[in-house]
């Protein structure tokens, strides 16, 4: 994985098969008393009894309200035959996991026995199968941050040469991934990533420690590529393509990451006061980098998580996932320009329709569309919250820098089956 450049842009971003996890795993207690003493004239009565005190119950991380189908703007109008392809693509991962397969057979199977013709007759579909309800924060605000992500396409080469001298490294060796779910519910799909130094597990190496060669990774590197920033931002999208020097073509995906947390370095500079907010993109951040080539990688380093990655085999040729052609989100299926968004699962469980009313970067321009939930990112956290999948190339990322957007969020869940339980 989604980060969406935006926010650093978005995201240790985004796009990956499994997308990276949060590492900072604690615990909070509270706890309250009353002392109560009264006293009557000369005479000492015993103490009473202190009504018990309970915590305040905080809001529920998100709320789901139901709404019509006419409470969605632009539903009508809405080309939503082009979402078609990415809402079949993500039934095939949905209904053969165990975990998710009662709650979508019944309109995954509809959808397999039809092939619409039309727009009108995927609404008549989705307005059959499902419902509709508008996503809230805990404070009632309906409304949250969109950013944009993409596919990026880099120059590299299989050989570390005078021109390719930055690595993009395979998933190490000794880095563990601990599941803490069977001892402790309550955590499920958080997982720590460390190594062993000793008889202790211990957190791996950070990207500063990487970068100095901490880590044992010299037979590791997949790729060689040329520009630092642009290997930085590979890992904040989480996918991407590498035109080799014989003229072939790669793709890499996301496969692990080193388990620190994600740090904005456009944020960074902004509250250093060496960028605009308005130029803390990609675009911002590169030519700041251009212009600061010794400052570079320590502000690289201000930002810890390292993605680590796998080459990706391209699809089979006649085939849906050959049709959309995108990268591998967090669900597992190709993700398709223009109508995938990485969203946080704890509000949003992965696989599920959504319907996103924005506006385009920089404008006022209505961005109204059914889109596919189908990929996670580091940086996309908080219920109204979604990281825009713009495609491939420089047009999209183009887009997708320049993309920070207010927008809401309106989850079509399946008729009949009950509402998601938000984890906190």
């Amino acid at each position: 994985m989604p980060t969406a450049i935006s926010s650093a842009t978005s995201a240790s971003r985004k796009i990956h098969p499994i997308r990276p996890r949060p590492s900072d795993l604690g615990g909070f207690l509270a706890a309250a008393c009353v002392v109560a003493v009264l006293l009557a004239g000369c005479a000492i009565a015993p103490p009473a009894t202190p009504p018990p005190v309970t915590a305040p119950t905080p809001p529920p991380f998100v709320t789901y309200v139901p709404v019509g189908w006419s409470a969605l703007p632009g539903w009508s109008d809405d080309r939503a035959q082009d979402a078609w392809p990415a809402f079949r693509a993500g039934c095939r991962s949905l209904v053969d996991a165990d975990r998710t397969r009662e709650r979508w057979l019944e309109a995954c199977t509809a959808a397999a026995a039809i092939e619409p013709v039309d727009s009108a007759s995927v609404r008549v579909f989705f307005e059959r199968h499902f419902s509709p309800y508008e996503v809230r924060a805990a404070d009632g605000s309906d409304r949250g941050l969109i950013t944009g992500y993409y596919e990026p396409l880099l120059a590299g080469s299989r050989q570390r040469t005078a021109r390719y001298m930055v690595p993009l490294y395979a998933t190490p060796d000794d880095l563990l991934t601990v599941d803490l779910t069977s001892l402790h519910p309550d955590l499920k799909g958080r997982r720590l990533r460390g190594r062993v130094d000793g008889r202790r597990v211990v957190p791996y190496w950070s990207r500063a420690e990487i970068e100095a060669g901490k880590a044992p990774l010299a037979n590791k590197v997949l790729v060689w590529v040329a520009d630092p920033v642009e290997a930085f931002f590979l890992q904040v999208q989480g996918s991407g393509r590498v035109e080799l020097d014989d003229g072939s073509v790669i793709r890499v995906g996301y496969d692990d990451q080193n388990g620190h947390p994600y740090q904005s370095i456009g944020r960074i500079l902004v509250e250093r006061g060496e960028l605009p907010l308005e130029r803390a993109s990609l675009q911002g951040i590169r030519e700041w980098g251009r212009r600061n080539p010794a400052k570079l990688p320590a502000l690289l380093d201000e930002n810890p998580s390292y993605v680590f990655f796998r080459e990706v085999p391209p699809p089979t040729p006649g085939t849906l996932d050959a049709a959309i052609d995108g990268p591998i989100g967090s669900l597992g299926v190709p993700l398709l320009r223009g109508r995938t968004v990485a969203v946080d699962p704890r509000s949003i469980p992965l696989g599920t329709p959504v319907y996103l009313a924005t506006t385009y970067p920089l404008s006022d321009r209505p961005l109204e569309r059914l889109v596919l939930a189908q990929d996670t990112g580091g940086a996309i956290r908080g219920a109204v919250r979604a990281d825009f999948f713009w495609g491939f190339g420089d047009e999209a990322g183009r887009e997708a820098g320049r993309m920070r957007q207010q927008g809401r969020l309106w989850l079509l869940w399946p008729r009949g089956i009950p509402l998601p339980t938000p984890s906190p």
